[in-house]
């Protein structure tokens, strides 16, 4: 949706209704994952647009939305609206199907209380089809991370199996709040047992590699990278939860992996590890195809726009890699940022729908989440604080590059559109 907009027809609706418009779409955008910046501004260009004076703050467990009618006196109209709401979680189809919702109401084509019901319609539950694909999503972005690594067949099988078992585990949890806060220290303990079951009875394995690959999708890599973009844009209550939320998120996955190693110990068990990468680069590139398929089914991608996403996530990992070998890995990263930023940017520009579409597929294989979650996990099972200080300092690299490509993109191809 643009940043600024002509008054809408459906300006002259009722005052409550607009704010209800406004507050579905607010509630919408946040658990479809929009980072503070960009969720603030799409609402203030659609309350603008309906004639509304509003001051949305955006947290990643909620919202607080002051409203006002600029038409009547001072003090009159002030409404406040205070939602608390679960962390998002990028939908990329519902995101687009909100931003059209959105402008058609702006554009007057859509009236308030048709727009407010197209919005609650996509409040469905997911049906078993889409949890099906859910599970199979995890299971396959494991064991293409497994093979973009190089790993052997048995480690990718291996993480491939897990993935899918940590699906399951993701899948049981929900409706369950207990369950759901341990959940990823379960699955981490499950990715544990799994893999020590089977470089102990079976064939060594790369350990730590193997865990990381199947809890790939649950590290938090995009929040970390979001935390510090909105810290850079002065949204600092959003920016400093979110960071806590992805540390947080950090530690349960680690305790989970070391409790699997402890019990393993208890019980005997010494599993077999190996540092080998073999695999081929045919492998490789058909590992990327792979990944980039997984990320559109698990961001819950329209059928039409899985070409895109695809696209969008094999250009941003080539054009880090590739640069990466000329100029070193942190370039390499940055010049990818970059690229995606810019490209989302234009896409929105030009297309007229949300540039996530392109820029977070884009950047998704750059994020420093595995790079934290294998620091902290060496650091707890060696008990050298060198070993943390010198991941910190990778991630910390990762994460510098990422936000100067974020930054500069924006500077190269400024969007008219928030999302």
């Amino acid at each position: 949706m643009p940043t600024t907009t002509e008054p809408s027809p459906a300006a002259s609706g009722d005052y409550a209704a607009r704010i209800g418009f406004v507050v579905e779409l607010a509630e919408h955008l946040h658990a479809y994952g929009t980072t503070a910046q960009r969720l603030e501004g799409a609402i203030n260009a659609v309350a603008s647009a309906l004639r509304l004076d509003c001051e949305p703050m955006s947290n990643p467990t909620g919202l607080i939305l002051t409203f006002s009618d600029p038409l009547r006196p001072l003090g009159l109209s002030d409404i406040t609206r205070v939602i608390r709401l679960p962390p998002g979680d990028t939908d990329l189809a519902k995101l687009c199907e909100a931003d059209r919702i959105a402008e058609e109401v702006m554009a007057g084509r859509l009236d308030i209380a048709a727009g407010h019901a197209a919005l609650r319609a996509l409040e469905r539950p997911p049906t078993r089809r889409g949890n099906l694909a859910m599970v199979f999503g995890f299971g396959l972005a494991a064991a293409a991370i497994a093979g973009l690594l190089r790993l052997p067949w048995l480690d990718i099988a291996t993480a491939g199996a897990t993935g899918v078992l940590i699906g399951l585990l993701e899948l049981a949890t929900r409706g369950r709040p207990q369950l759901r806060e341990a959940g990823e220290a379960l699955s981490a303990l499950a990715a544990g047992f799994v893999a020590i079951a089977v470089a102990t009875f079976i064939a060594p394995l790369n350990l730590n590699t193997v865990i990381i690959a199947a809890l790939i999708v649950l590290v938090p890599g995009m929040s970390l990278t979001n935390a510090v973009n909105e810290l850079t844009s002065q949204h600092l209550v959003s920016g400093v939860a979110r960071f806590a939320g992805a540390l947080a998120t950090v530690m349960k996955l680690t305790v989970g992996t070391a409790i699997a190693l402890a019990i393993a110990h208890l019980a005997g068990l010494e599993p077999q590890v190996r540092a080998w990468r073999p695999q081929p680069d045919a492998v490789e590139w058909g590992a990327l195809v792979v990944a980039a398929f997984s990320f559109a089914l698990l961001f819950r991608t329209a059928r039409r726009d899985y070409p895109l996403v695809m696209l969008a996530a094999i250009g941003g990992y080539l054009i880090s890699r590739l640069g990466g070998q000329a100029w070193g890995s942190p370039v390499g990263i940055f010049l990818s940022a970059l690229a995606s930023t810019a490209a989302g940017n234009g896409y929105a520009r030009w297309v007229r729908r949300p540039g996530a579409l392109v820029r977070v597929p884009g950047i998704l294989m750059l994020v420093p989440g595995s790079a934290s979650l294998r620091g902290v996990m060496t650091l707890v099972q060696q008990q050298d604080a060198a070993v943390g200080q010198s991941a910190a300092l990778g991630v910390l690299n990762i994460l510098l590059a990422l936000i100067a490509g974020l930054l500069f993109g924006n500077l190269l191809l400024p969007t008219r559109r928030n999302l």
